[in-house]
This record gives C-alpha cells, structure tokens and sequence, in this order.
C-alpha cells in the first residue's frame, strides 16, 4: 500500500467515500468546509492506496498536553468495507505511528466507541492501551 497525505481538493475527494464509511453523517460540502477549518488547525489526511485506488483513511493532528507530551491524535481511522481484514488499517496506522515520530511524538493517542469492540481488539492488538474514558457535554 503506498500511503499520502492528501493536500489538493482531487486528493481528498477521492478519500472521502471512504471516510464517509465513518462519518456517515458528512456530505460533500459538509466535508469541505469541516476540512478547511481543521486543516488550518492542524489535520493531516492520509490515504492508502492500492494500485491507484484508496483503501484507507487516516486524519491525524498533532498536540501537546501536560499528561502525553507532544503527542499525534489520530481523529479518523477506516479502511473500505470491501477490503477490511486485509493488513490496510494496520498498515496506515503503523505509517501515521512513523509520521508521529518524525514529528518529534511521544504518543499516538485515539478513542473508539464503546460499540467497537473489533475496533477495540484491533488496537490493543497493535499495543495500544485502554486507559481512559472519554466524555462530552453537548452544548446545543
């Protein structure tokens, strides 16, 4: 799989079907304009390729904090439901891993929710550690 991160509007068009496997609730403008705003705060998105067409997705940002460090935050991680089970989601994940580090990382930090328990078993698989629960508060 050849990873890159995905910088022109083309580029991201084409991650987007795959990224609305995960975000469901994203239209095309939608993922636009969401992308511009984050991208100028930070976002990154990569998308692995094989033989030319996407497989997987990974939108990551970099940030520090009083109990990680500088640390890469990994915000949208999927592979295409055709091809899951293949080594694609482990394989960006391990490359978003390396990219982490040449930014001077000392973690790779995500969430997953609750319902995900393959997801769950995926990353603990990969050494990641279930160390904390998540909360929000909506403000609507």
């Amino acid at each position: 799989m050849e990873i890159e991160q995905a910088t022109t509007l083309e580029e991201r068009r084409k991650a987007f079907p795959i990224l609305q496997e995960l975000r469901s609730h994203l239209t095309a403008d939608s993922f636009d304009d969401l992308y511009a705003e984050m991208a100028e705060e930070g976002y990154h998105l990569f998308v692995g390729f094989e033989e030319n067409e996407p497989v997987a997705v990974a939108g990551v940002t970099i940030s520090t904090n009083f109990y990680l460090g500088r640390h890469a935050y990994v915000y949208d991680l999927v592979t295409t439901e055709t091809r899951r089970s293949e080594g694609y989601g482990k394989g960006i994940l391990l490359f978003v891993h390396e990219w982490a580090e040449q930014q001077g990382c000392d973690a790779v930090e995500l969430e997953s929710g609750l319902w995900r328990d393959d997801a769950h078993r995926f990353y603990e698989q990969l050494g990641y550690e279930k160390y904390c629960y998540s909360f929000k508060y909506d403000l609507d």
